[in-house]
């Protein structure tokens, strides 16, 4: 849950989920559609269904216990270098560091370096003897990722009050690195085309070719470069929408109808029991207007 996604934004999912699922036994006996309503607004939807995945392979395969060798760990689904790290640490106490955007940026700023200077896997594996002096390596994980996040921060480090300025480059030098890139942002245009009754109820396929919702909920959807009018379409409202790093730019079209394409299904625009990611939910709030 915290891949790409704050702490505070992430607890009461964490609560919830923990408290549903309380072994990883019971994990493993849920479903995708159960797991998905659950992680519902918490976006990056994948994670959900590689931890489903996981759970289910960790069961049946490993006794419902993680592998506590690298090349194991990243046999599971959805799990990487930055994952497979931080769980050698966090689980099984292993001298481990997960490199993330947040530990990236410390050892960056300590040597004073580009961060796309370095080899974090060599600079780590040849300062080994230096890093991993406790036995503490669980905490040590999970500390340098903190201090990325709270201290050596991406704008306005803390470097005055800092424990490593007597030993950092950046906060020495009178040239220090510019930095900290941030995501390249794409702007997209869209044109979102919703059909809608009289029972408040809106039209969504699984059918379409959005890379960052594909094989989800939506009503049609289309890329567009251009503003114009569109045929036998009411014009409802133009909106923005922020995904990642995609700046969306959406306009947004209805027109009432009893009938839909064979490939569509009626949701309604109230509760659904169905899961509905929340770039759908905007919709169907922008739609409810109209009644």
């Amino acid at each position: 849950m915290l891949q790409q996604t704050q702490v505070k934004t992430v607890i009461p999912y964490f609560k919830n989920f923990t408290k549903k699922f309380k072994t990883l036994k019971d994990l493993s006996k849920s479903n995708e559609k159960e797991i998905l309503k659950m992680w519902e607004g918490l976006g990056y939807y994948r994670r959900a269904k590689n931890l489903l995945k996981c759970s289910k392979i960790l069961v049946r395969n490993y006794d419902s216990k993680l592998p506590d060798s690298i090349n194991e760990i990243k046999k599971l689904p959805g799990v990487g270098d930055y994952t497979a790290n931080a769980l050698l640490g966090l689980v099984y106490n292993k001298p481990r560091i997960a490199v993330d955007g947040n530990v990236k940026r410390v050892f960056s700023r300590n040597l004073n370096i580009d961060d796309n200077k370095i080899n974090f896997d060599k600079f780590i594996e040849e300062n080994k003897k230096k890093l991993f002096t406790t036995n503490r390596n669980a905490d040590f994980v999970e500390a340098l990722m903190e201090f990325g996040a709270l201290m050596c921060k991406p704008k306005d480090p803390i470097c005055l009050t800092c424990c490593l300025n007597k030993t950092c480059k950046y906060f020495k030098s009178k040239k220090k690195i510019k930095k900290i890139k941030s995501k390249m942002i794409k702007n997209k245009n869209y044109d979102i085309f919703c059909y809608i009754n009289k029972n408040k109820q809106i039209a969504l396929t699984k059918n379409n070719q959005i890379s960052f919702l594909k094989n989800f909920n939506l009503p049609e959807i289309k890329e567009t470069k251009n503003f114009s009018k569109i045929h036998n379409w009411k014009f409802l409202k133009n909106y923005k929408n922020s995904i990642s790093n995609l700046k969306l730019n959406i306009n947004l079209y209805y027109k009432f109808s009893n009938k839909i394409p064979s490939n569509y299904d009626w949701y309604s625009l109230g509760k659904n029991k169905e899961f509905i990611p929340s770039f759908t939910k905007k919709i169907f709030k922008q739609v409810s207007t109209l009644f």
